[in-house]
């Protein structure tokens, strides 16, 4: 069997060095086979979705993108597995792929995790498995393989730890749920240390077949290290490996044919299909978290009893501190917003807004680091203060969270006031307004009582300044992996672009087209950090105005200042043009891990 050209490059690239790879043509090779993995297992063609998970995990294409992404790309690539092994630079990773490539994935025998303790909300330690960072690129290289499959299984309740697919989904869908009036009692439900008790047999059970089934198991076995002392995992998928997402989801794949919840297709006069559920249980999950609407107190009470096979099964119990069954009257917390049902004279709505619990985090947050920061001047206190309220503000945003963003910059402002009495004790405050507190420069309001550095002019911004946007939730079981998909999953990544960024980012993204400056290819969906470029470098006069600005992906700007050091000559024009047409070369794909 003949291999076209662009096949050819991809799965045996000429490699010199790095930085001279044809990322753009391996991502989009990579892309292409996990359509077709999504393909063949919708149409129920087993054998081809071995075949081609086979292809794609023997492919060096797969190899070298999940060496960038573990080693260059994730926010983890600084953190060694018990090994101390770590590939921070280009002739590392080198090094790395020449390593691996000739090794077969059967055959890899995974070392121990690292264990490590992150603290949790309820004061408890939540305990994670750092693997080395050659199993974290075969995990990744197997991930590649077995998410468009399972994507294609997964039911369209489930929202946590799946691409394109977030919290706000899951409570749009709540809502929806909610206003419908026939499902009035709710089962809130929590799975008790679940990534730690969830049942080998069943996980390894539901991926028999798999052509890396023997990998899998020796990573769900390997152990772990604490304090240098060895421990076994006869249960459980280590929080912090990149395919331990995705097993516990697999694992937790079920519970809506469970308890017999079916969907039909609707037409609807606008010649659109709608699923419709004509269940009487409906659910919503995300993660190990779930609630479950009932149409009586009697239906939820009796879940207690239904999922029992379903948990015995996965080795799981539910959190009775947790789990709970409430009336939409009284209303309930989930993944940090409250829906309740208000009665008024008028007529009943329900509403969805942030909890009491999130607002009280938000609150401490900015509580315990104006107290880091005692002796410090105002710009240090505006940098910490102004990511906590913009990154509250855009998850808050498509609830209904005025009133609230007016409160907390009220507890704001009292903070603030602390801080600037504690900063300069023997002045006035009429000294200290004029000397901190400046108009809007934004123009989103009239205010004169904006908090400004008199140093750099950064201003503290006003939760009160973001609109309250209605999120659309994704339709039924899309996915990004269907490639007829396309552009509806480009559309949706510009609006999320847009509600998760600041105003100045927006602006930028949107007079660049979405585009990388630099290498031409999409920044909105998420799939690497960016980066402010300066067209003319700060250090050679450039200013920080709009038309000097432009936003980039981390990777483009990096090869970009070595191609053009920002004390080195300036590039001519022909220059600039031959290093587009580099980094377009080398930019790396947009594949969906």
């Amino acid at each position: 069997m003949m291999m076209n050209t662009s096949e050819k490059k991809s799965t045996q690239p000429d490699i010199t060095n790095w930085e001279s790879i044809n990322w753009l043509s391996i991502g989009k090779y990579v892309e292409k086979l996990q359509q077709r993995i999504y393909h063949a297992e919708c149409l129920k063609q087993s054998r081809k979705v071995r075949d081609l998970q086979r292809l794609l995990m023997n492919s060096k294409a797969s190899l070298l993108l999940s060496i960038r992404r573990v080693t260059q790309l994730n926010k983890g690539k600084r953190t060694s597995g018990v090994d101390k092994y770590k590939a921070l630079l280009p002739s590392e990773r080198m090094s790395l792929y020449m390593e691996m490539k000739e090794q077969y994935i059967k055959l890899h025998n995974p070392k121990p995790a690292y264990r490590t303790y992150i603290q949790k909300k309820n004061g408890k330690r939540r305990p994670l498995g750092i693997p080395t960072i050659r199993d974290r690129v075969r995990q990744n290289i197997v991930k590649l393989a077995l998410e468009p499959q399972w994507e294609a299984r997964f039911e369209p309740s489930s929202y946590g730890f799946r691409p394109k697919r977030n919290c706000h989904d899951a409570m749009e869908r709540i809502f929806n749920i909610a206003k419908g009036g026939k499902r009035q009692w709710i089962f809130e439900g929590d799975f008790r240390e679940c990534f730690d008790k969830l049942n080998h047999d069943f996980i390894l059970e539901q991926i028999q077949g798999f052509p890396a089934f023997e990998a899998i198991r020796k990573w769900l076995k390997a152990g772990f290290l604490d304090n240098d002392v060895f421990n076994e995992t006869p249960h459980g998928v280590p929080q912090g490996g990149i395919i331990s997402p995705l097993l516990a989801n697999i694992a937790l794949h079920g519970m809506e044919s469970h308890l017999g919840i079916t969907y039909k297709a609707v037409q609807r006069k606008d010649k659109k299909t709608t699923y419709e559920c004509r269940s009487s249980l409906m659910v919503v999950r995300y993660a190990d978290d779930f609630v479950i609407f009932c149409e009586s107190e009697t239906q939820a009470k009796g879940l207690y009893h239904t999922l029992s096979p379903y948990l015995i099964k996965r080795g799981l119990e539910l959190a009775e501190d947790k789990t709970k069954i409430t009336n939409i009257n009284e209303g309930f917390d989930f993944l940090g917003f409250n829906t309740r049902k208000y009665n008024t004279q008028q007529k009943t709505k329900i509403l969805i807004k942030p909890s009491r619990p999130s607002i009280k985090t938000v609150k401490r947050k900015v509580k315990v680091e104006a107290r880091s920061l005692n002796g410090q001047n105002i710009g240090a206190f505006i940098a910490k203060v102004n990511p906590i309220l913009i990154g509250t503000a855009n998850y808050w945003k498509s609830s209904v969270a005025k009133e609230i963003f007016q409160y907390v910059d009220y507890y704001i402002w009292k903070i603030t006031y602390r801080f600037l009495k504690r900063l300069h004790p023997k002045k006035p405050w009429k000294w200290i307004t004029k000397k901190y507190f400046t108009p809007d420069k934004t123009g989103q309001s009239k205010s004169k009582w904006i908090l400004t550095d008199p140093i750099s002019g950064s201003q503290l911004k006003k939760m009160a300044w973001t609109p309250i946007e209605r999120h659309v939730p994704i339709i039924y079981n899309h996915s990004p992996f269907n490639k007829e998909l396309l552009g509806y999953f480009k559309r949706r990544d510009i609006k999320d672009f847009n509600r998760n960024n600041v105003a100045y980012r927006q602006k930028l993204a949107k007079r660049q087209k979405y585009k990388c400056s630099l290498c031409t290819y999409s920044i909105a969906d998420f799939s690497e950090e960016l980066e402010t470029h300066h067209k003319i470098p700060k250090i050679k006069g450039g200013s920080d105005e709009y038309r000097n600005l432009q936003l980039v992906h981390n990777s483009c700007h990096i090869l970009h200042h070595r191609l053009f050091p920002a004390k080195g000559p300036s590039p001519t024009d022909k220059q600039l043009l031959a290093a587009k047409k580099y980094l377009y070369k080398n930019q790396i794909g947009r594949t969906r891990n």
